[in-house]
This record gives C-alpha cells, sequence and structure tokens, in this order.
C-alpha cells in the first residue's frame, strides 16, 4: 500500500507593517505655558503636510521611508481653534479699539473715537460756559450771587454780636454802615451794622423745626405741620420784603438799598419769634407769655426803625457810597418816617401769625 503523496499548504505570511516617517508628540494642554501650535495647511519641503518637520536626527531615516497615508483618503485633520491659536499671533487692532490716553477716558469702549470724543467734550463745555453767561446776564439782577456771598460773610463772633442787637437795640450806637474804599459796604463780618442772610436763614429753619416739635408736645403733630410752618415763614418774608419795596417806590426813594439787604432785615424777626415760641415750650402762659411776646416786637420794630433809615432816609444817615445823597423835602421827610412807623407796627401782625400753632 502506497501512501499518496501528500504536500503542507505553505507557511504564513505576516505583512510587513509601514510606519510612519515621523510619529510627532502629541500637543500640549492648554494649560500649557506654548499653548496649541497653529500648523500650516502648506508643509515646507520634506515635511509631511499637518505635522510639523522631524527633529535633525530623525531626518536621514525620514528620507528612505515612505511618508505616512491615512486610510481614510477623504480625511483632514481637524482645524484648530481660534482660542487655542499661538499665542504669537494676535488679531490686527482697529481704529476704534486704540488704546486711549493714561489720563483720559477710554472712549473706545462706546464706540466712539478719540478725535470726536475730544471735539464733544469740547463743545460740551462752551455749551456750559453759554448757558452760565446766559444766566448771569439774565437772571443776575433778580438773584446776585455776588451780593449773596457777601451776606454770608460772617463769623461767630459777629453772630453773638448780632443777636444781642437784635433782641436789645436800645443798648446800641451807632448805627451808620462802614463804606468801604473801593465803594461798597463792608462785610457783615467787620460791620456789625451791616445785614447778613445767615441768622434769617438759620432762624427761619430753626422755626420750622421748633414749630414741629411743639406740636408734637402739645399731641397735633402730622406731617403736613412742616410745610405749612414752612409756607407761613415763606409769605410772611416775601410780603414784608415787598412792602418796604413798594413804599420806597412810592416814597421816590433814590438809591435805596438793594432786595437782598431789605430781605435780611425782614429775616431778623424770626429771633424774636424763636425767643416767644421758647417760653411756651418751657410752660409759661398767659401774661409773660404776652409780656414776652410784646418785648420781642418792640425790640424788632426799633431795630428795623434804626436798620431802614439809611435805606428810606439816606440823607439823614450813611448812604451807599456808590449813590450821592438825594435832596429831601420836609414833606418827603415827615411822609418817610410815617412809613417807617407803618412798617415797624406791621411786624406785631407778622409776628403773631407765625407764634400761631
Amino acid at each position: 500500500m502506497s501512501h499518496a503523496h501528500s504536500s503542507s499548504p505553505p507557511p504564513l505570511r505576516h505583512p510587513v507593517p509601514t510606519h510612519p516617517a515621523y510619529i510627532p508628540e502629541p500637543p500640549s494642554t492648554p494649560a500649557s505655558p506654548q499653548g496649541y501650535q497653529r500648523f500650516s495647511s502648506s508643509p515646507a519641503p520634506g515635511q509631511t503636510a499637518g505635522y510639523p518637520q522631524p527633529p535633525p536626527h530623525m531626518q536621514g531615516y525620514a528620507a528612505h521611508v515612505p511618508a505616512y497615508t491615512s486610510p481614510f483618503p477623504n480625511s483632514q485633520p481637524p482645524p484648530i481653534p481660534q482660542q487655542y491659536h499661538h499665542p504669537m499671533q494676535q488679531p490686527p487692532m482697529s481704529n476704534n479699539s486704540r488704546q486711549a490716553p493714561p489720563n483720559g477716558p477710554d472712549f473706545g469702549a462706546w464706540g466712539l473715537d478719540n478725535t470726536t470724543a475730544a471735539l464733544g467734550m469740547q463743545l460740551g463745555q462752551s455749551a456750559v460756559a453759554a448757558g452760565q453767561d446766559y444766566v448771569q446776564k439774565n437772571f443776575g439782577s433778580f438773584v446776585p450771587t455776588a451780593s449773596i456771598k457777601h451776606h454770608f460773610n460772617v463769623s461767630n463772633s459777629y453772630v453773638i454780636k448780632k443777636m444781642q442787637l437784635v433782641l436789645f437795640p436800645w443798648m446800641h450806637k451807632p448805627w451808620s454802615r462802614r463804606p468801604r474804599a473801593q465803594g461798597e459796604w463792608m462785610p457783615p463780618r467787620d460791620d456789625l451794622n451791616s445785614p447778613d442772610l445767615y441768622i434769617p436763614v438759620m432762624a427761619v429753619v430753626t422755626y420750622i423745626i421748633f414749630t414741629a416739635l411743639l406740636s408734637g408736645i402739645e399731641g397735633k403733630f402730622h406731617p403736613q405741620i412742616l410745610g405749612e410752618a414752612a409756607s407761613r415763614a415763606t409769605i410772611v418774608m416775601l410780603l414784608d420784603c415787598g412792602f418796604v419795596k413798594l413804599g420806597c417806590y412810592i416814597l421816590n426813594v433814590q438809591g435805596s438799598s438793594q432786595f437782598v439787604d431789605i430781605l435780611a432785615y425782614g429775616g431778623y424777626k424770626f429771633v424774636g419769634v424763636l425767643l416767644t415760641l421758647a417760653t411756651t415750650f418751657l410752660g409759661l402762659k398767659g401774661f409773660l407769655w404776652t409780656l414776652v411776646f410784646t418785648y420781642t416786637f418792640l425790640a424788632n420794630g426799633f431795630f428795623l426803625l434804626r436798620s431802614l433809615r439809611a435805606v428810606v432816609l439816606p440823607d439823614a444817615a450813611s448812604v451807599n457810597p456808590s449813590h450821592a445823597a438825594a435832596t429831601v423835602t420836609h414833606a418827603q421827610r415827615r411822609r418817610r418816617i410815617g412809613f417807617l412807623l407803618l412798617e415797624a407796627f406791621m411786624q406785631i401782625l407778622y409776628m403773631g401769625w407765625l407764634v400761631r400753632i
């Protein structure tokens, strides 16, 4: 029996793997100081597309090894996000994103060019200056800011002595005001006879608060009392000042004092009103309260007679250096003295209305 000739199959041969020319290092993480590298789509000579140039010791080996080809012909390297681009490659800056000067505002944040913003600021400053000039020319005569500053130029010693003068006017002399060398009156802090606005304003504010306090003690307080007290004080001041100005106009008083002086003189009555309200706060009633009110009324009336004499009778007292003393006849003098007495008598009506709560 002969055995059939059998042939074994050839041994299996495994395919020889083809290695790429160069395996690059994986890109660094975003936390790395170098960041991801931006790869160019156009490879340099001897460089595989999408991969960086191999190191020098691998270039000889890469020349004899075929280039690596992807098994997927349609696949492309993924795009690199914009935030992972090379830190040295910054986008160009536009004209509106230019940095502002260190000492100026950053107008680029609002989408404005520095030149346009500077022009706008210059136009705004010119408009403000023109507005101030317009207000000064048209309303300066009604609200003289320079005169108001002059009437608030006071000191602590002046305030104390002035309040003593208002409460005890018959112990004071002389009553004439002191002129300046430049033709103006001395400020209140340098002349006790000069009217000021500090004491009247503080007295009016204290009157409003004191009225509300007394109403609360008597159990009659309500929020409207503050507004009523402020309105009452404002009406009294305007009526008194308007009456004096009207009398000066009718009597043809030349070179009469300005509106701020007359307003200041009329505001001193609140010192006597506060003294009367203080007696009410202490519990004085009846005859004692009437006695205090009568004294404060007489003191304020006498103070106005002596103070307004320089306004109504400028020839008999010191006149404003900027105006010449006008000649006053005997009949005019008699009428002006009668007007001063009427103004002093009307203080009892003003003060009587103010002390009512």
